[in-house]
């Protein structure tokens, strides 16, 4: 046989090891799979602070992508070990589904409904809605505004439920909805409304990054609960994730977990107890 024969065979029985190398490795399951690829392929966005989104350098940062790097430094001892894939919030659950990530971080709000068709890990975070007022403004406190009734004007973002959820906290308020965030807190910077209703996770990040200019009413409510997403049916895989963040919350890892929410929230979660682990009570 000649020698690009050999050649041939040889290339075509290197192609068949490494074939059936990544089929093994799929078989014993996505936690084999991810370590003999040598990296975690993480689907989440690029347009949400303080979550996913892109520094002044270009590079992608949040509290989302230190809770896909947490995990890849779990993996690894490496947190540079990920691929990102860019996707679209209604791109989440489908790429998890079609194995084209092996897990999304994305600020996904646990529900029944999405837990039928992916695994939900252990929360990282609760979400809530609160009121964002400028420092120094009429009212200076929650307390303040639900007493004045419906002369506060309160913007939100536009959507069938904004009144309704506006209303559960200043019931006389007058509501004031806006196709965009933006909008959104120029009304609130303008005067034209006395607070704005948010996310309680971007008025810490704007409070953060522009301290002395607003302030917290101090009340919040609509809790939701933001966890990870990976694909049915692989227990061990999702037992690892799950143990990666909770060590990350309550264990031998919980600095990296406090520089994260510190960076992004400007506050620092409360320590894990010595003892009896109280997230058990």
């Amino acid at each position: 046989m000649r020698s690009s024969a050999w050649k041939v065979v040889a290339g075509l029985g290197a192609v068949s090891v490494a074939l059936a190398f990544t089929q093994a490795a799929q078989a014993a399951g996505k936690l084999q799979e991810v370590l003999s690829r040598g990296k975690l392929v993480v689907g989440t966005g690029s347009t949400n602070p303080p979550w996913h989104f892109r520094d002044e350098n270009g590079e992608l940062v949040g509290f989302d992508i230190d809770i896909a790097k947490i995990i890849a430094k779990g993996l690894f001892d490496d947190d540079t070990k990920i691929e990102f894939v860019n996707q679209a919030s209604d791109a989440r659950i489908p790429n998890i589904v079609t194995d084209k990530v092996d897990i999304s971080c994305q600020f996904i709000t646990v529900t029944a409904a999405r837990a039928q068709q992916v695994a939900f890990t252990v929360p990282y975070y609760r979400e809530g809605v609160s009121l964002m007022m400028v420092s120094g403004g009429k009212y200076p406190d929650y307390a303040a505004l639900k007493a004045a009734g419906n002369a506060v004007t309160v913007s939100v973002l536009q959507n069938v439920f904004a009144e309704d959820m506006v209303h559960a906290a200043l019931p006389e308020a007058k509501v004031d909805q806006f196709e965009s965030v933006d909008l959104m807190y120029q009304a609130l910077n303008s005067g034209r409304a006395d607070a704005a209703a948010t996310d309680t996770s971007s008025l810490a990040y704007y409070m953060k990054q522009n301290e002395g200019r607003y302030v917290d009413s101090g009340f919040s409510w609509n809790p939701q609960t933001y966890s990870c997403i990976v694909k049915q049916g692989d227990p061990d895989w999702l037992n690892f994730v799950n143990i990666a963040l909770r060590e990350s919350m309550t264990g031998t890892t919980f600095p990296t977990y406090k520089a994260a929410f510190e960076r992004w929230f400007g506050v620092s979660p409360p320590a894990p107890t010595i003892g009896f682990p109280a997230e058990f009570r």
